[in-house]
């Protein structure tokens, strides 16, 4: 990585962090929907940041079956709060510890629109991309350009059968062949991101 590519990333994660320090995340009034959280990682590729996302295995009555998403899950009252939960769900899921990650900061609380789960998105960054674990409940774990994921061509709106009938959702399709659209919470997440954060290029 050449000196110009190192001060690229280390501009864009300050920004972000920087950005994300700038407001109190917004948290919903509480209620008896299910705590959630996940991780949302970034990295320097080699055309700009990147976004790690993951494909759920597909398993018979999970609502998030085959989906694309970031790793979390459940806070569970071990965990002791939302952050730590997003932690040991990523070393789970991926085998990737997050404690030597860089924090860059959290996106406000957000609500399923299908689902009665509320979900905190934590954001990090990585200097360095390890050997990644997937367990059973992830079949697959890939990397996303930013420059893609804001792409307006690949914005679309996808069906979706919610209670048995066909809606039509906001969705990213991912320059991988063979993946689902990215939609739904995530989606949301990912474009509360982008609102955010300013675009530099990635």
């Amino acid at each position: 990585m050449d000196s110009g590519t190192c001060a690229n990333q280390i501009s864009f994660f300050d920004t972000v962090e920087s950005t994300l320090a700038l407001r109190e995340p917004e948290m919903l009034p509480a209620d008896r929907r299910v705590k959630a959280s996940v991780a949302l990682i970034l990295r320097e590729g080699e055309i700009g940041p990147e976004m790690l996302f993951i494909e759920r295995a597909r398993h018979k009555g999970d609502p998030w079956s085959g989906d694309l998403g970031f790793p979390g899950g459940k806070v569970e009252v071990s965990d002791g709060d939302a952050y730590s939960a997003a932690m040991r769900e990523t070393v789970e899921e991926i085998g990737l510890d997050l404690s030597a990650a860089r924090f860059l900061g959290c996106l406000a609380e957000i609500a399923g629109a299908t689902l009665p789960v509320r979900v905190t998105c934590f954001v990090f960054a990585l200097e360095q991309t390890p050997q990644l674990t997937l367990n059973g409940e992830v079949q697959d774990v890939f990397w996303v350009s930013l420059a893609d994921l804001r792409d307006l061509n690949r914005h679309i709106l996808t069906p979706v059968s919610v209670k048995g009938e066909l809606v039509h959702f906001p969705a990213v399709i991912v320059p991988l062949s063979g993946k689902p659209p990215l939609w739904g919470l995530t989606y949301r997440m990912v474009k509360r991101f982008f609102e955010l954060v300013p675009d530099m290029g990635g």
